[in-house]
């Protein structure tokens, strides 16, 4: 018999560390169909039962504000689970309630499992699970997820559950006189016009009317009579209430809510010590991590102590991965004989897909930080901290790790950080969080910046690259602000943040978390930028030179080769350059080396030649290969991103280059269009059209700013 069990939950309740604990490693992570928010799903074998375990997003409230609200409603709803386990912080029950009042309403078979009764023993707090679960008339567990304390109880009431009947009386709460009326008179039309029939109770839906529940709003519009009563005693009773008592309905259903769940926990359900002036360990370590002066500074002590650590335990690994990648391509050359399919595998596939693959190692270790940071609690802290900042741009707290995740601290990745925006319940918020983090100094970046640093501020290099990096976030900031006052209007939601107690992570959940993650950037190699790859080496290899330039360099050859050359070392190096200039004969005549030279009057105010825009066109798929790119421009042949002095010197020693020449680059591609990945995730988020503009907007600007810089450089 397959069954569903669904997991449910606030954020930071301990539901994913149950999920890991039911499942281990028979798990996977996907999407929801149509949209991007995770979906976690296990096996779980159980006396006979093969059921199939979903972890739905951390939510609130049932009451579709945010994609993660909606997708939990819509699976509760539309797949019908066999029972689902609300996971509750015992630490904060009245705050966890709220979401098991809104499930029970509609009627849904529920376990609680209140998680963290550890920390509620060590407080001293008593919770009489027994009458709880009598007055909900619903199964109450107590649980320590992370120990795995309660999971055998809480998986045998699943089974019994599973095997029980399916359907349950909605829960019925009074919401006084004035709504009463109301919900009764709007479930009478309801329940006449069998309206969404079959798919929600008729008083949990007359109760949305009066949330305005956005995507209930929508739904009920396809039948515009029975929608149009509902709306209008809607609107009745919500001037009724604003007129009698200040208040929006939605706010007095939170409050009788509220009121429901106090009345609850009356009466000895919940009961504490009597003095309890004692301050625990959160409180404690809140006094100085987010402390007004010494919060921010410790942040950015830690995040730079992160990737400190990042790049040194990463270093050793990346190198050997590297070393691997180069003993293939040799391999590769050695047995194939040579010619395009030679070029193809060596240039295209191994050099292409094995230069992204060589960092997985650091986005490992660093992934592993980001997870520890986040699962401990200090994530939030963070957004806290920054959002009085960011809401003078227009911003909101909830975007302050979508920044960071993008690149705030240099080594992050757009396309997380743009997933990362969902948590935004304001869609014009979402748009310029979505819109300004890719200006951030993502990893792909890096490379570049360090190989211009190098050539060109010889011993400023950390320098160079602190202030590009701050150079990112007063770009990205600047956009928002100008993006918030005109095309994105709008107030700005007040930010409500819960700060969850500190914990201590297990490894187990850590390595799953970063296992997710790794996996995803893996992918994205083997497909994306594989296919990348290989259509910059066709448009850097055809439709190659013509027989008579072909011809010209064989007779350069000849006439070296001839006896009349005594001296060894100097034929060696004359051969050479003509190979270099062959090279370059031969990119310059190729698709990428024509449309290049074709783009030099537009580039030119910005100080880029015909192989700068190769490389930046490159840039475009995929920031990885511009280091790449460049190096292949100016017929260095392979050119590895992490020792690129050959490189930099060959750029120093190039008349078309200059310090300003590497400024405005470094600023060109700080700024402009997000790589073709990150376009494709930002047009999945908040629509094709902000995708394009993305694509527009960034490059005008870096436009603008790269020939600013260039053009006032050389004017100095």
């Amino acid at each position: 018999m397959n069954a569903t069990l669904a997991l449910m939950g606030n954020p930071n309740s301990g539901k994913t560390t149950l999920f890991n604990a039911l499942t281990g490693a028979r798990q996977h992570v996907g999407n929801y169909p149509g949209i991007t928010v995770e979906k976690r799903e296990g096996r779980l074998a159980l006396g006979g039962l093969d059921i199939n375990v979903v972890d739905l997003p951390g939510t609130y409230s049932l009451t579709a504000y945010s994609q993660d609200e909606l997708v939990a409603r819509d699976f509760l709803v539309n797949k019908r689970p066999d029972a689902v386990v609300a996971v509750l912080d015992a630490t904060n029950l009245e705050r966890s309630l709220y979401l098991v009042t809104q499930i029970l309403e509609l009627g849904t078979p529920l376990i609680i499992a209140l998680n963290m009764m550890d920390e509620v023993r060590r407080k001293g707090v008593g919770i009489d699970t027994a009458r709880l679960a009598a007055m909900l008339d619903t199964p109450i567990l107590e649980l320590v997820a992370r120990t795995g304390e309660g999971c055998d109880t809480l998986l045998g009431e699943a089974a019994r559950l599973v095997h029980g009947p399916k359907k349950r009386a909605p829960l019925h709460i009074s919401y006084g006189r004035d709504l009463d009326e109301t919900l009764e008179k709007m479930q009478d039309i309801i329940e006449a016009a069998c309206f969404l029939e079959n798919r929600y109770p008729a008083r949990w839906l007359a109760l949305k009317y009066l949330e305005n529940d956005p995507a209930i709003l929508l739904q009920g519009a396809a039948e515009p009579e029975t929608h149009e009563r509902l709306l209008g005693a809607t609107h009745s009773l919500a001037a009724h209430c604003r007129k009698t008592l200040n208040a929006d309905p939605e706010a007095l259903i939170a409050d009788y809510r509220y009121g429901y769940i106090t009345a609850l926990l009356k009466d000895g359900i919940v009961t504490r010590p009597d003095t309890q002036t004692r301050r625990d360990f959160t409180d404690k370590l809140d006094a100085v991590l987010t402390h007004r002066l010494a919060g921010p500074v410790l942040m950015f002590a830690i995040i730079y102590a992160m990737f400190m650590l990042t790049f040194s335990l990463g270093e050793y690994p990346m190198g050997l991965l590297e070393s691997f990648f180069g003993w293939l391509g040799d391999t590769a050359t050695n047995l194939l004989p040579e010619g395009l399919v030679a070029s193809l595998v060596v240039s295209g596939v191994i050099d292409g897909v094995g230069g992204v693959l060589g960092f997985t190692p650091l986005i490992m270790v660093m992934f592993f930080f980001l997870s520890f940071l986040e699962d401990s609690g200090y994530m939030a802290r963070m957004a806290y901290m920054l959002d009085r900042v960011f809401r003078m741009f227009g911003l909101h707290g909830c975007s302050v790790m979508p920044f960071i995740i993008s690149g705030g601290i240099p080594g992050g990745c757009a396309v997380p950080g743009v997933m990362a925006a969902r948590t935004l319940r304001s869609p014009r918020e979402k748009i310029a969080t979505v819109l300004t983090a890719p200006f951030l100094s993502c990893g792909a970046k890096v490379p570049v910046f360090l190989l211009l640093a190098a050539a060109f501020f010889p011993g400023s290099g950390a320098a160079a690259l602190f202030w590009i990096t701050a150079a990112g976030w007063v770009a990205a900031l600047l956009a928002a602000r100008v993006l918030r006052s005109t095309l994105i209007r709008g107030e700005a939601t007040p930010f409500v943040m819960e700060l969850p107690p500190y914990r201590l992570p297990t490894l187990r959940g850590l390595c799953l978390h970063t296992w997710e993650r790794v996996w995803q950037y893996v992918k994205k190699a083997g497909t994306v930028i594989l296919a990348i790859s290989i259509l910059l080496w066709a448009a850097m290899t055809f439709p190659g030179p013509s027989a008579e330039r072909t011809a010209m360099f064989e007779a350069q050859r000849a006439a070296i080769q001839a006896p009349s050359w005594d001296n060894d070392a100097a034929r060696v190096d004359a051969l050479a350059a003509i190979d270099n200039a062959e090279v370059q004969d031969a990119l310059r005549v190729s698709v990428a080396g024509r449309v290049g030279t074709a783009l030099e009057p537009v580039s030119a105010p910005l100080g880029f030649d015909w192989r700068t825009n190769i490389a930046l066109l490159g840039g475009f798929a995929a920031k990885e290969v511009i280091v790449s790119t460049l190096g292949t421009a100016y017929s260095l042949g392979e050119v590895d991103p992490e020792d690129s002095g050959g490189l930099s010197a060959r750029l120093v020693a190039d008349p078309a280059w200059n310090m300003w020449t590497a400024v405005s680059l470094i600023a060109f591609v700080l700024l402009y269009a997000p790589c073709f990945v990150t376009v494709a995730v930002i047009g999945r988020e908040i629509g094709w059209r902000w995708a394009a503009f993305s694509v527009g907007f960034n490059t005008a600007l870096a436009y603008v700013v790269s020939m600013g810089i260039y053009q006032v450089g050389i004017a100095l």
